[in-house]
């Protein structure tokens, strides 16, 4: 059986699933370790293209850990996604994902757009399931040297004007962190 990690994310024009998909290839990096894509509905007036099969509860509550992201919005997480964790009191009841590893990642238009608080609002509803929140650590050189996106709290992209895909730094940094939660997850599935 292999140490199952949800990328779970909610993106309206691609860039947050194209971080999404750099760190499933990170998580799949790690030997035994699978990463499962997957979003949420999009109840908006804007019919955005689902490219990944809907979460469901019964996935959350059964991974190994899960790494998700979200665009910013107004500083805060998009209310698909939120909706989502709005559903989630029966697993909170029931404790389903204490002690499983998580993280977070984001996109924005611009460098300042809010995604530091992004992150920090998206971890809340993991600090409140008990799950094991963690960021990227300094001893990632492109940390210190990215033009574009990247933070301790987590991935990130910037999608600055004539800009398209990620850049190099926030590429490396969003598998790094897959690897980070695979790593950490693993260690904790054999036990």
């Amino acid at each position: 059986m292999k140490c199952q990690l949800i990328v779970l994310y909610y993106s309206r024009h691609g860039t947050t699933r194209a971080l999404a998909q750099q760190i499933a290839r990170g998580i799949e990096s790690i030997p035994h370790c699978e990463a499962l894509l997957r979003t949420v509905e999009d109840f908006s007036s804007h019919n955005s293209t689902l490219h990944d099969p809907l979460i469901t509860l019964d996935e959350l509550k059964n991974c190994h850990g899960l790494a998700m992201g979200s665009p910013v919005w107004f500083g805060n997480m998009a209310a698909p996604l939120k909706h989502l964790w709005d559903q989630t009191s029966a697993l909170w009841v029931a404790g389903d994902l204490i002690d499983k590893p998580a993280c977070v990642f984001t996109s924005s238009s611009s460098l300042h757009g809010g995604q530091e608080t992004t992150l920090q609002t998206m971890k809340l509803p993991l600090f409140h399931h008990g799950m094991l929140v963690m960021g990227i650590p300094y001893s990632n050189p492109e940390l210190h040297t990215t033009q574009t996106g990247g933070t301790p709290y987590g991935a990130s992209h910037v999608s600055h004007s004539g800009q398209h895909g990620l850049s190099e730094d926030e590429k490396t940094l969003a598998k790094q962190l897959g690897k980070r939660l695979a790593t950490t997850a693993f260690k904790l599935f054999k036990e």
